[in-house]
């Protein structure tokens, strides 16, 4: 029965068994590692059971390999061996034959995307058309080096977007990731170690935090188009997402109970599944959001499409359409700080907990799974919106010891 062993000098590791009654060892380059002990026993296994089938060819499995030439009875070529750096009695492996990176890709996709929601379907076909294919496609997938991915990626950091040159962190950090996952998955299929190890994600500079104050949501809403005052006022004052908002429908919409259920979303058009699942959540409605729905209700409430939010037409709203139409034209004309629309729902955060509320409650509304966001994120605005920034803690001292008001610290 073979085996895989490891090469001391150089932690390398080989295949060690017997075909025709002579020992083939087989020398690697890939060092010795769980990953790759693994990956090479499971091309053991193969071989084995095809020399017990009587279906193994040596060249097939190690195309280069001068074994080929003593097994079929000729002289051995030595200067290939010498060649190879490694001892006499065993080549290097080569790489079995993979399939080019085209086609497993597109193997790869049809055999996932019904995992996949409606909008990462179509964000995965423009990653793999525009940017893998292009770079990787007329590859073999298992000859992919980890040089040629560092040198892809540091390629997309000179593309021409837009008016700017080269993408952002982030939007590479998610070009990127599709390749890992096809690479990481066709290693395991056709047991090659993956070029994709060690390559950690870019730091994403973290993005503005900028919450509107209170004075400023009361001129936007007094000054914002009139048809879509109320549709800012339950941005404001609920922390709903873009994609929320503009799929909301009345079905989901409790006037009697003050709730708005958070069900669907709408993005690119079509009605999806909330962003993670504890996206799914109930938000309680405050009075200027209940007010505003109530008037809301007047006029969609009776429309087929059920929607609360929509075109004079009854369709769904687009949101670039509205963000700039709407939006950025009405923050221009106040002299407003240009912010995205995002802002939003992090205004509604600073509000709560500047208001005092539970922030386990809070979380909940905003849809997170935990308070951890709340305390990294949102917390830094809380002493300039409420002046809570120890004063709370000095009243309680004074309160329980009022003699020693006034007196010096020992």
């Amino acid at each position: 029965m073979g085996s895989i062993r490891n090469l001391t000098h150089s932690n390398t590791l080989f295949f060690d068994f017997r075909y025709q009654g002579i020992r083939c060892r087989e020398y690697t380059i890939l060092p010795d590692t769980p990953t790759n002990r693994k990956n090479m026993g499971k091309v053991l296994a193969n071989i084995e059971s095809e020399i017990k089938l009587g279906t193994f060819e040596y060249a097939r499995f190690f195309p280069n390999s001068p074994m080929i030439a003593k097994l079929d009875g000729k002289p051995v070529n030595e200067s290939l061996i010498k060649s190879t750096g490694a001892p006499a009695t065993a080549p290097i492996v080569m790489v079995p034959s993979t399939p080019l990176f085209e086609n497993f890709c597109e193997e790869w996709y049809l055999e996932n995307e019904i995992s996949w929601k409606r909008s990462y379907r179509a964000t995965l076909k423009l990653t793999i058309r525009k940017y893998l294919n292009p770079n990787f496609g007329t590859k073999e997938v298992g000859h992919i080096t980890k040089g040629e991915i560092l040198k892809f990626r540091s390629s997309l950091a000179k593309v021409q977007n837009g008016t700017k040159e080269g993408l952002s962190p982030d939007r590479i950090n998610h070009i990127m990731t599709p390749l890992r996952m096809i690479l990481n998955e066709a290693a395991d299929r056709f047991h090659f170690s993956t070029p994709y190890v060690g390559i950690k994600p870019l730091k994403v500079p973290k993005s503005d935090i900028d919450p509107f104050s209170l004075d400023e949501i009361s001129l936007f809403l007094a000054k914002v188009r009139a048809d879509f005052r109320i549709y800012y006022t339950v941005r404001f004052f609920t922390g709903l997402r873009t994609a929320e908002i503009d799929g909301l429908q009345w079905r989901y919409v409790d006037l009697e109970k003050g709730l708005i259920r958070v069900r669907e979303t709408l993005v690119n058009g079509y009605c999806e599944t909330t962003k993670t699942p504890e996206s799914t959540r109930d938000i309680a409605m405050s009075r200027p959001v209940y007010e505003a729905l109530k008037a809301q209700f007047k006029l969609t409430g009776s429309m087929s499409n059920g929607l609360v939010f929509c075109s004079r037409d009854g369709l769904p709203l687009d949101r670039r359409n509205v963000m700039n139409r709407v939006w950025y034209p009405t923050l221009r004309r106040l002299g407003l700080k240009r912010r995205k629309p995002y802002q939003t729902r992090h205004t509604t955060a600073t509000l709560w907990l500047a208001s005092g509320e539970n922030p386990e409650w809070i979380a909940r509304q905003m849809g997170h799974s935990s308070t951890r966001m709340l305390f990294t994120v949102y917390s830094r605005y809380i002493p300039n919106l409420t002046r809570r920034d120890g004063s709370a803690f000095e009243r309680l001292i004074i309160a329980q010891n009022p003699a020693e008001v006034g007196h010096d610290p020992v």
